[in-house]
């Protein structure tokens, strides 16, 4: 007789796991065939009332579970080969698996990320889903991020705060928001937008490359320090949405705000200047925004920010820390 877990798991997951390396669930492992590749593995794990709120839809939280991950592939200038799935619930809710499931399937089609196995387990609290993805490719071509050189353009893509505001809007905040705006800044915190669309041209034109998940300001900290070089930055260059710019204003206070808040999933790469007219054009014909935000330097104090007219804009928080 199958049990509640492999009911639960024959319902909502079976389905998804259209790779036939997923052996239909059925199984304790999963096979990916060998193609000559390099593998690239990442993990993430997204827990209740930390990475998402507790009334969050359930579609949103399974998108955001998978996309935070497909952010580390394209960092990594990795394709997809896909993914294993743990679900930590307190109890086997239809309203909540249902649209969970669904929207899980129809992201793992969208990116051609397929289920290939996972776990199932109960706890009292709080509910936690944690995703490995497994991606590809060509041998030794991975983009690491301590490979950022002197005379590297910094370049970033999208739009950098949306999600720290969107965040602070739905935990009442003081932001000042239209409903239009707030739609937006929610959206941009609750469903990331992984640029895997962008992957080839990383792995073809950058020289370092990390995913922007927990502040622009204190990752790009993070891709000087592992490369032991520094940066300077320009402040006013980094890309802003209409929504963003439309509360942060001029207010540099505001603006080192988003420079440090985390759940952009944006890209940071490092572009030699060789190579960069080519990565933007690449990032033209993929459709992805991209811009360049300052040059990394010889030194190894910590990346200067500049605000309008040059003085250096002070941070007191350069990201999103869990301990």
């Amino acid at each position: 007789m199958a049990s509640g877990e492999d009911d639960l798991i024959a319902r909502y997951f079976k389905p998804l796991a259209t790779d036939p390396g997923a052996r239909g669930l059925v199984d304790d492992a999963a096979v990916l065939a060998a193609t000559g590749s390099d593998l690239v593995l990442t993990t993430d794990a997204i827990v209740e009332s930390v990475h998402y709120l507790p009334g969050d839809p359930p579609a949103a939280i399974a998108r955001k579970a998978l996309r935070v991950n497909l952010s580390d592939l394209a960092a990594k200038g990795a394709e997809p080969a896909g993914f294993l799935l743990t679900l930590a619930l307190r109890q086997a809710d239809e309203g909540f698996l249902a649209p969970f499931a669904a929207a899980l399937g129809e992201d793992a089609a969208t990116f051609r990320c397929p289920l290939l196995g996972g776990d199932t387990v109960s706890t009292p609290g709080p509910m936690m889903i944690s995703v490995t993805v497994l991606g590809r490719v060509p041998p030794g071509r991975m983009v690491a991020r301590d490979a950022l050189r002197p005379g590297d353009a910094i370049v970033v893509t999208g739009t950098i705060g949306d999600a720290a505001l969107g965040l602070d809007l739905l935990q009442g905040r003081a932001v000042a928001a239209s409903d239009e705006d707030r739609a937006f800044l929610i959206d941009r915190y609750r469903v990331p937008q992984p640029r895997s669309a962008l992957a080839e041209a990383v792995r073809d034109y950058a020289g370092a490359a990390m995913d922007i998940s927990d502040g622009l300001a204190g990752d790009l900290a993070k891709m000087c320090a592992a490369s032991g070089v520094t940066a300077t930055l320009d402040a006013t260059a980094v890309p802003l949405s209409e929504a963003a710019r439309a509360i942060a204003g001029t207010d540099e206070s505001k603006l080192a705000r988003l420079l440090s808040g985390g759940d952009d999933y944006e890209l940071l790469c490092g572009v030699a200047q060789i190579n960069l007219d080519q990565f933007l054009a690449a990032a033209q014909r993929s459709h992805v925004q991209v811009t360049v935000i300052g040059v990394a330097e010889d030194g190894t104090t910590p990346p200067q920010w500049l605000g309008a007219g040059g003085p250096e804009i002070p941070l007191k928080m350069l990201s999103f820390s869990h301990f």
